[in-house]
This record gives C-alpha cells, structure tokens and sequence, in this order.
C-alpha cells in the first residue's frame, strides 16, 4: 500500500466533512446517546457525540462511509473531544481510553465496507487512511477564564500532556494511520499535544506516526484566539516536523483565502485546509452551497497552495464529493527547496 507521502507527491488529498452537522441529521435523543450501557448514568449525556463512538457505532460507521463514497482520501475519528479533560463534563473521564478505541475501530470498519463495495481499492489507486483527530480541549493553557485574574489557569501543562497522552495511546492501540492536532486557537495547547505523542512513541519504541497541524484563525485580524499571527503560529509548531500544516474552521473558504496563500509561501511542510461551509447564519446554521465550497477550494488548487483539502464545520459528503471532483485532476503544491546554512 502506498503512503501518504506518496499520495501527496502524486495528488491533492482530501479529508473528509463535519462529523457533527452529520450526526445531527439523525435527531437523536438522550436515550439514544445514552443506549443500553448508559441507561443508568447521572447526568444528561446528549450532545456527547464522542460517547456515540460506544453507543451508536453503527451511525458513526455510516457516517465515515458516507464519506468514503463522496471522495475522501483521508477520514478523521469521531474523538474531538475524546480527553479525560473534556469528558469531565459529562463524568465521563474513564471513557477516554475506550473512547479512542473505539472510534479507530468504528473509521476502520468503514474503510473495509468501503473496500468490499467500492470498485477502487482504497489500498490501490486511491489511499484511505484513517486520521486520529485530536481536538483543543474545553480549557486553555495560555487564557484565564476568570476576567479578574488574568493569571489564573483552570489546567496545568503537565495535566494537559496527561490527557493528550491517554489519547494518543487509545487512538495508535485503535489502529489509526496518523494523528491530526485540529482547530488549534491556542498553541500552548497543541504544544502539550506535540510532546505528549513525542513522548508516548519515545517511551514505547513504536514507530513513529505522521502528525498533521491544524490552527484556527479567530477573526479577520488574521490571529489565533491566544494571539498569535499566522507566521508565528507556523514557527511555533514546526519543530515537531509535521507531515502538514494547515488552517480549519471558524472561517469560510472565502474568508480563510488570504491565510493559506500566505500559509502556502512560509511552508517548509505539506499545506491543508479545510474551511467551514462559509459563516454561520442568524440561526447558527451554515447556508453555503457545495458548488460554492468546491469552486473556493479549485480556486486554490489551481494556485498551487494546497495539498490536503476537505471541510469543516456545516459540510457534508456533497460538499466533499464536490471538492474531490474539482481537484482530481489539479497538480498538488510542490514543497519547496529548503536550504541548511548559516548565516
């Protein structure tokens, strides 16, 4: 089977959609979250769509397919908030070993049904390959959440690492093919993120996975949430020589254009993007058609600026089967020439 790196040399990749906007088409209720094992449990567990990974693997399996069949090259388990940090929400924090688990398995299961029913063999022409999403956390290293004590932190660094680490180990146990740190708006966080997988492929030996990066641009003054630009956002993470880096969510394809053309020069590594379906409406719901979605994503393609495209918040397996016909055939960002010297 081919690598990614191979894949990327050859083509233009693309990730899959929103997990989320998926799942909410199935209008599940708290039993439904809750299933057999859960029936019983203390607190409302509906919105924990992570716990779905366990309860309802089935939908996710689905989901992931649904995917698979529109296009995508590259699907990311359903663990955005598979931590012991951020199941404590829902009292939860045991879970996020089995979360992990569980999720690689539901996104493997899927990948063979998509073998056994798909006349390209993924592990042929096509590359499939299963990305172990790792979200920000619900709590952050560098910002106070108490406006009158600017200093105070509701996490520690080393808790941080913990958490990331128990997730690594679950998502690698599950069988995934990379590891993807997604929608960064703190770097603090995805710094805890970048050793704690270090660490963990250090202390077991394993061979080590691809890791993808993947920050957030808050708003139109081009800075993370932590306040960093995209440059120094950039130079921040590149000692972890990642496989990618790239831009997801908060903006629309439209707004995240300047971004990645500026992410496209200063890049030493592979390019990805993956925008929300535009901005969301009065409604909190995303309006943007997946023809206009894939003609922004084209658009950049053609400029030579990307590597890895696909969606994020409010996109659909339409949107990613438009955008995987729009650069099938649109020569993918060639890395450039780094030179070692001193000055």
């Amino acid at each position: 089977m081919k690598t990614i790196r191979d894949c990327l040399n050859e083509r233009i990749l693309v990730i899959d959609g929103a997990m989320g906007t998926m799942i909410q088409r199935h209008k599940l209720a708290e039993a439904d979250y809750r299933g057999e094992r859960f029936k019983d449990w203390h607190s409302d567990v509906k919105g924990n769509n992570d716990l779905l990974n366990i309860t309802q693997p089935q939908i996710i399996t689905g989901i992931h397919l649904q995917y698979l069949e529109a296009g995508a090259d590259i699907i990311e388990t359903n663990t955005f908030s598979s931590t012991s940090i951020a199941m404590a929400d829902y009292g939860m924090e045991s879970l996020a070993y089995e979360l992990n688990v569980a999720a690689a398995s539901c996104a493997r299961k899927a990948i063979d049904e998509f073998k056994k029913s798909s006349n390209v063999s993924p592990s042929g022409g096509r590359g499939a390959f299963i990305a172990g999403a790792i979200g920000p956390l619900n709590k952050t290293l560098s910002l106070s959440p108490d406006v009158n004590n600017p200093g105070f932190r509701a996490v520690t660094f080393d808790q941080v690492v913990e958490a990331y680490y128990e997730q690594v180990r679950g998502l690698v146990d599950g069988g995934v093919d990379l590891l993807l740190i997604e929608t960064i708006f703190d770097t603090l966080n995805a710094k805890a993120a970048i050793y704690a997988i270090k660490k963990y492929f250090r202390d077991t030996k394993k061979t080590p996975l691809p890791v993808m990066i993947s920050g957030t641009i808050t708003d139109a003054s081009g800075r993370t949430l932590s306040g960093q630009t995209l440059e120094a956002f950039y130079t921040s993470v590149m000692h972890a020589k990642p496989l990618s880096i790239g831009l997801n969510c908060a903006l629309g394809a439209k707004e995240m254009r300047p971004h990645i053309e500026e992410l496209s020069q200063i890049s030493s590594c592979y390019v990805s993007a993956y925008p929300n379906a535009g901005l969301p409406n009065a409604m909190g719901e995303y309006d943007e058609h997946p023809e206009e979605t894939a003609h922004y994503l084209e658009d950049w393609a053609k400029e030579g600026w990307v590597n890895i495209v696909g969606g994020c918040c409010g996109t659909t397996p339409d949107h990613i089967k438009h955008i995987a016909a729009e650069v099938k055939k649109i020569k993918p960002r060639q890395l450039p020439v780094v030179e070692k010297e001193l000055a």
